[in-house]
């Protein structure tokens, strides 16, 4: 007997109909042999729809509040799933985040865990039930609810397995598994039979939605097995482990792209010391990460620079930038929006030299202008225009191989797109 930990995303558990077809899904995999503790999202479009309810009533609702919300869609998840599976015979209890232990930060919106005590998913188990647990939620020391960011049921599904030492943590999802790149953009793209837990971190960091960049820090800190499955098929999926096995000739494993991208340059900053400590030290207080950093060259005592942030961060940064002018002055500051960054991926870039200098060229007979750069070991990062980003993708998806012969599998036979 197994211990496996499964979580649905909300396109999984999208309707009623879906939802019979994961309660099925996890019957089985109980008639194997198998404990079952199953991490669920909201329903389809139902997190979505509840920040668009609160914005009518409210432009600025507060924080608290919001989590009180936001938590409803996943409890409305676990308790129709637990009836279901109930209706196909069998004994299933449904738990909140804070229901199964889990403890956060006293943060809203994006809080962090800072334990979990599973008592009664343990207990429920030995008594034979299915679990199900609310992915996305947890309760801090002070007894407030809290929510732990986008993508967070993934997370939740992840920490949930390393507290009770599950032998297996499967995400399912609308794709088959992890592919080279996002197989709406590329239909050629390639499936992954595995992918280490660093690629796989950069891919996500870089905008590869399939897992969220915390679970996946989460699975490599407590060595979780990670496989990422289809709820519509029976295929193989990826797993994601500490050592993947390379393909023979393939350097680059995966393209990520992510189209919540800005651009702020700040024009004729005074070049002396501190002057980039000041400026994103007062960005890092506001809370608003900055990705690539491009400074000009020094010209009558002053230079130019340029930071990326994510689009929902632009207006913040603004103005915290224009708060700053008369501590640190500048002639000009400007941003656009209008931008993507495209990344390719791979652990075997670090003894291939001529890597980056490919993705170049490839960009340069797409006729593509290079806006920023930003490279690691295993990953190098291109800012382009947002209209060339399919071409782009395509483009340096077949210059390094990744192209096949097959379609991949994205949703169910209702759901091909």
């Amino acid at each position: 007997m197994s211990l496996y930990v499964m979580k649905f995303g909300g396109s999984s558990v999208g309707d009623t109909e879906r939802m019979q077809r994961v309660a099925r899904r996890i019957v089985e995999k109980q008639d194997e042999g198998h404990q079952c503790v199953v991490v669920v999202s909201a329903m389809g479009d139902t997190t979505d729809d509840l920040i668009d309810q609160s914005k009518v009533l409210n432009p600025n609702p507060p924080a608290r509040e919001m989590d009180m919300l936001m938590t409803t869609g996943e409890q409305i998840s676990m308790s129709l799933l637990s009836m279901a599976i109930h209706g196909l015979g069998r004994e299933a209890v449904s738990y909140t985040g804070w229901q199964a232990g889990f403890r956060t930060e006293p943060v809203h919106g994006k809080a962090r865990i800072t334990d979990i005590s599973p008592i009664r998913v343990n207990r429920a188990l030995d008594e034979g039930k299915i679990v199900i647990v609310a992915g996305f939620q947890g309760m801090s020391d002070d007894g407030e609810i809290t929510t732990l960011g986008r993508g967070g049921s993934d997370t939740t599904a992840v920490a949930l397995a390393a507290a009770i030492n599950a032998d297996v943590c499967e995400i399912y999802t609308d794709v088959d598994g992890i592919y080279s790149t996002d197989p709406r953009v590329v239909k050629c793209a390639r499936k992954l039979k595995e992918i280490s837990y660093d690629e796989m971190l950069e891919l996500a960091n870089l905008g590869a939605a399939v897992l969220h960049p915390r679970a996946v820090e989460y699975a490599k800190h407590n060595q979780v097995k990670l496989v990422v499955r289809s709820s519509f098929n029976y295929n193989e999926g990826t797993v994601v482990k500490e050592e993947a096995s390379m393909e023979q000739g393939v350097v680059v494993s995966g393209i990520a792209y992510d189209k919540n991208v800005a651009r702020i340059s700040i024009l004729g900053v005074g070049d002396y010391p501190g002057v980039l400590a000041k400026m994103f030290g007062e960005l890092a207080k506001e809370g608003i990460d900055v990705d690539i950093i491009v400074q000009s060259g020094v010209m009558n005592g002053e230079a130019d620079f340029s930071f990326t942030v994510s689009l929902s961060d632009r207006e913040r940064a603004l103005s915290v930038i224009h708060g700053i002018r008369n501590d640190l002055p500048f002639r000009d500051v400007t941003s656009e929006d209008n931008l993507v960054k495209v990344s390719i991926v791979g652990a075997g870039m670090v003894s291939h030299p001529g890597v980056a200098a490919q993705m170049f060229e490839v960009i340069s007979k797409e006729d593509v202008s290079i806006k920023m750069v930003s490279t690691s070991e295993i990953k190098v990062s291109c800012v382009i225009e947002g209209s060339n980003l399919q071409k782009v993708v395509q483009a340096l998806h077949t210059a390094y191989g990744l192209d096949t012969d097959q379609q991949a599998m994205v949703g169910g036979p209702q759901d091909r797109r």
